[in-house]
C-alpha cells in the first residue's frame, strides 16, 4: 500500500485557499491509498502566540490574530471540508488532514486541534480533538476528548492518528492499538499510524510489531507569515 506524507505549508490564515492546496496535492497523488497532512494544517499553526507576547492581558495585536484565526478555521458541519471530500471521493484515496475546528455543537467559539479522516468515498469517519494542547497552544486552542480516537480499515491495514505529543501519551496510543486487531472476516490486520505535527518531521518511518508508524508535519517559513517576520500590526 502506498502512503504519501504532505509536508506542505499552508496559505497561512487563509482557509480557502489552503484547502485549494490540499486538493491539488491529493490530486496529484491520486496513486496513494493515504495520504496525510501536517497538524493544523488549516489554517496553520499559531507561530505568532510565542514571537509577540501572546499571554498579554487584553493585548489589541492578540485580539486582531485570535479574531482572524477564528474566522478562517474550519466549520465541518458548514461544508468547509466538502472539496477535501470530493477529491478524496474522485481519486480513491483516504484522507487525514489537521485542521482547526469550530465545532458549532461546542457554541462555535472554541477552536480544537483536529484531526480529520475522510475515506475514499468522500465520507468523514473521524475527527479526533487534540485530548490537551501543548505549551502555548492552551492559550489558543480548546481542551480535546476522546470521542475521535477510532481506526479505520485502510486496504489491509488498520489504521490510526495521534496529533503531536499526543504520540507519547501512553494510553491514547494503546486505545488506538486496541482497535487494531483482527476481527469478523477480516482476519489479523496491519497497523499503520499517522502521527501529525506542527514541523517538518525527521525519522518518519518506523516499525514496531506487527505496524507501522508514519509522521508528518506542516512546513511554515517566515514568508508564510510576513507579519510575523516584519512584526508588522495584522490588519
Amino acid at each position: 500500500m502506498k502512503v504519501a506524507l504532505a509536508q506542505i505549508s499552508p496559505v497561512f490564515l487563509d482557509r480557502e485557499s489552503t484547502l485549494k492546496k490540499i486538493v491539488r496535492i491529493i490530486e496529484e497523488n491520486a496513486d496513494a491509498a493515504l495520504i496525510a497532512f501536517g497538524e493544523a494544517l488549516v489554517p496553520g499553526y499559531p507561530f505568532w502566540v510565542e514571537r509577540t507576547g501572546g499571554a498579554e492581558f487584553a493585548a489589541s495585536i492578540q485580539e486582531k490574530w485570535h479574531a482572524a484565526y477564528q474566522r478562517e478555521a474550519v466549520a465541518i458541519e458548514q461544508g468547509d471540508l466538502a472539496l477535501v471530500c470530493e477529491a478524496a471521493r474522485d481519486t480513491r484515496t483516504c484522507v487525514y488532514v489537521g485542521v482547526m475546528e469550530r465545532p458549532g455543537d461546542r457554541g462555535g467559539h472554541s477552536l480544537y486541534a483536529s484531526l480529520v479522516f475522510v475515506d475514499n468515498d468522500g465520507a468523514i469517519k473521524s475527527v479526533h480533538r487534540k485530548l490537551m494542547p501543548t505549551y502555548e497552544e492552551r492559550l489558543v486552542w480548546a481542551t480535546g476528548d476522546g470521542h475521535g480516537l477510532r481506526t479505520h480499515a485502510v486496504g489491509a491495514f488498520t489504521v490510526g492518528g495521534l496529533n503531536c505529543w499526543e504520540n507519547w501519551m501512553p494510553l491514547a496510543r494503546a486505545s488506538l492499538y486496541a482497535q487494531g486487531g483482527g476481527g469478523g472476516n477480516l482476519g489479523q490486520r496491519w497497523q499503520l499510524h499517522c502521527g501529525t505535527r506542527r514541523q517538518l518531521a525527521r525519522g518518519t518511518n518506523h516499525r514496531r510489531g506487527n505496524g507501522y508508524h508514519r509522521r508528518t508535519r506542516q512546513r511554515c517559513h517566515s514568508r508564510c507569515a510576513p507579519q510575523l517576520r516584519s512584526k508588522r500590526p495584522l490588519r
